[in-house]
């Protein structure tokens, strides 16, 4: 089985990625399952084959421990890691392509917990890879777009397993905007410039930092995704295809 972590800040629309990639899978004679990893999460558009809610709740968490919804988010991030073994024993009952991992909406209890850590390891992070969804109301400026390349890089460093970065929900934007964005992460030359025409502290700023994000190689292009249209699907299976099996068509094995 093959692990596909879904990551992404609040709002990104992983769940609906998650969900419209399933069926897209469906269509082309792939099975996948799904798994919920957001302790928190009251309502998602897909069954979860296996969802860590069986083990931990954020409301539960916030009544034993006497704790305020933000607090019992991060310990029940923390509490995921007790359970990762049962989470892992509960995966091994299946048999597919494709395992789709929709983690917390909040990015920081993912990214930066080492609750996540213990679970890739147990899941199998040799088989992993991670799909990052860059939010487009942040990509719309340049500046934006250097953040959002930032915080893909971190995640990237924070895992170190093959990275994919797709820009989710780009129905939500103008013909010329999203021409503007896939521009920026083809050409470095075309953000830089673009960085440089309005020159103020936070230009200049950007794109000292983009240089640096250059320089690392954590610069790379975005693949235009959109769960309601839907469109870039295939895009998403091609390089998950290319990380996993040379661009080759996986079967269950």
């Amino acid at each position: 089985m093959r692990y596909i972590y879904f990551v992404g800040t609040a709002g990104s629309g992983k769940s609906s990625l998650i969900y419209a990639f399933q069926e897209w899978l469906t269509l082309q004679g792939l099975d996948s399952i799904t798994v919920n990893l957001d302790p928190g999460v009251e309502n998602i558009p897909y069954e979860p084959d296996v969802d860590i809610r069986d083990w931990v709740r954020v409301d539960d968490v916030m009544e034993a421990y006497g704790l305020g919804p933000n607090g019992a988010q991060v310990v029940a991030a923390d509490l995921m890691a007790v359970n990762a073994k049962d989470l892992a024993e509960s995966l091994e009952k299946f048999r597919t392509n494709y395992v789709l991992v929709d983690t917390p909406g909040q990015i920081e209890l993912f990214a930066f917990r080492q609750s996540s850590d213990v679970i890739m390891e147990e899941l199998g992070k040799e088989d992993a890879c991670l799909v990052f969804l860059a939010d487009p109301n942040l990509c719309r400026s340049p500046s934006g777009f250097i953040s959002s390349i930032m915080l893909a890089a971190t995640v990237h460093f924070r895992f170190n397993v093959p990275f994919l970065t797709v820009l989710s929900k780009s129905d939500l934007l103008k013909e010329d905007e999203l021409e503007a964005v896939v521009g920026w992460s083809e050409s470095s030359d075309a953000l830089y410039d673009a960085l440089l025409d309005k020159v103020d502290s936070r230009s200049l700023l950007s794109s000292e930092l983009f240089k640096a994000l250059e320089t690392i190689g954590a610069y790379r292009r975005v693949t235009p995704v959109s769960a309601a249209e839907p469109s870039g699907l295939e895009d998403i299976y091609d390089l998950v295809q290319e990380v996993f099996a040379g661009g080759e068509d996986l079967t269950s094995d």
